[in-house]
């Protein structure tokens, strides 16, 4: 099992290059940042979600984040946890993308998700109710725009002719597609457009082995030669936790980093450093 770090790349917290040194120094494998566009300043998103921290709307943005966390380190890899796709442009979105991981030497995992507030969501003209087909039809067509050198696509929501993009990923199909979510949907859309699963920590470990199973399973009859990797983002910081997550067959667990200063977050990450070591495989 591999072991990642999670942090919101706020403006008052420790530098997104600062933060991947850090986390790449105590032999983390990986290191995810989300994002938010914005919070609408409505008393309609206050009784929708209730009072977020602050770190929600101060977040920078996440390939700019991203850019500076590769640039200031050699192996790390640098991920969207998540990447909020049905609010972003699929041409713009697959370039920023494609860029970054052909900067980074192919060290990219893309993490998307459809969103969950949904004024949010409507800001950007994308009605909430329709943002999981959106989110599909977007991210197979930044594939179309990855793996083909003429790409186009004609779907209900995306739709644009024949067109050139450059740079491409490392990899011929993209970097990998990490599938958000724990909906009873989830393992279609998994299959349907993505290479990894990555459920939230919350459900029980019993489940989680249960719909692992379900999904790897099913993954083969679809003839997926491999099994489908699982992510836990959020998993707790203790070990009797790590260590069930690790023999049920998680690929990844990701830790929450606090979004705060440079001493706070290197704190924390001297706390939970041995845990590399000792799950990391």
């Amino acid at each position: 099992m591999k072991l990642g770090i999670a942090m919101f790349p706020a403006d008052f917290a420790i530098r997104p290059d600062d933060l991947a040194r850090a986390v790449e120094e105590r032999g983390f494998e990986s290191l995810f940042l989300p994002e938010h566009t914005h919070l609408p300043a409505t008393a309609r998103t206050l009784a929708e979600v209730g009072e977020l921290p602050a770190h929600f709307s101060h977040t920078h943005d996440l390939f700019v984040a991203l850019t500076y966390a590769a640039a200031a380190t050699r192996d790390l890899l640098v991920g969207t946890g998540i990447c909020l796709v049905p609010q972003r442009d699929p041409i713009v979105t697959a370039k920023a993308v494609a860029s970054l991981d052909a900067l980074s030497g192919g060290r990219v995992l893309f993490g998307v998700g459809a969103g969950w507030i949904s004024e949010e969501i409507a800001h950007h003209g994308i009605d909430p109710a329709r943002r999981w087909s959106v989110m599909a039809e977007r991210v197979k067509a930044m594939r179309q725009i990855w793996q083909e050198e003429v790409a186009e696509f004609h779907g209900a929501h995306v739709r644009f002719g024949p067109l050139w993009s450059w740079p491409k990923p490392q990899r011929p199909s993209g970097p990998p597609v990490l599938v958000g979510g724990s909906g009873p949907r989830v393992a279609d859309r998994v299959l349907d457009f993505g290479d990894e699963w990555m459920p939230h920590a919350g459900m029980p470990v019993a489940e989680l082995a249960e719909r692992m199973a379900k999904l790897r399973a099913a993954g083969h009859e679809a003839g997926r030669s491999d099994e489908v990797p699982v992510t836990v983002f959020g998993a707790e910081s203790e070990a009797a936790h790590l260590a069930q997550l690790r023999e049920i067959g998680v690929n990844r667990a990701v830790l929450y980093a606090p979004p705060a200063d440079a001493d706070t977050v290197r704190r924390f990450l001297d706390q939970v450093a041995p845990f590399a070591n000792a799950f990391q495989d």
